[in-house]
């Protein structure tokens, strides 16, 4: 199982998400940068000139700088199961860490669409009593994803504020 980088720091456990994301967004980025690379220089081409077609390189040279971004966005993402709470972890630019508490948790479900699927990978989302406290874990694999579902259940349940 690929959960992208482990790592302990303050006592914690991080956990970082699937490398299937990483691929399955770089992927989409790929597609989507030639396909509009593509409609953009063909037309241009066609109508104006084939000077102009070179226009379709505006795509690929954002796909390119996406692609780093991409990367940097994946690593930043990693969470650490605490004893009363989960804590997830964020954010380039601007760092952002959630705090669910698990008494808290009111709803815990596994989501998989259906290019989630294709790459092997769900999302967990965690539904509290404040919407502002709502977290998403995206990327992981279904059998972790399903593992987490559990025990936050389990553990929101003991606490019996949610849940």
């Amino acid at each position: 199982m690929d959960t992208g980088t482990k790592g302990e720091t303050d006592g914690l456990r991080w956990v970082g998400l699937s490398g299937g994301l990483l691929t399955m967004r770089r992927t989409l980025l790929v597609v989507w940068s030639g396909l509009l690379a593509v409609a953009t220089a063909l037309p241009l081409g066609l109508l104006v000139g084939p000077a102009w077609a070179a226009a379709g390189a505006f795509w690929l040279a954002a796909g390119g700088w996406g692609w780093a971004l991409l990367g940097r966005n994946w690593r930043s993402w990693r969470y650490a199961e605490r004893a009363d709470d989960l804590l997830i972890s964020r954010g380039v630019l601007w760092r952002e860490q959630t705090v669910v508490p698990y008494g808290r948790m009111q709803l815990v479900e596994v989501t998989s669409g259906p290019v989630e699927r294709r790459f092997g990978l769900a999302s967990l989302q965690l539904h509290t009593a404040a919407a502002a406290t709502d977290a998403r874990i995206p990327g992981l694999v279904p059998a972790e994803a399903e593992r987490l579902r559990d025990r936050l259940a389990a553990l929101g349940e003991a606490r019996s504020a949610g849940l």
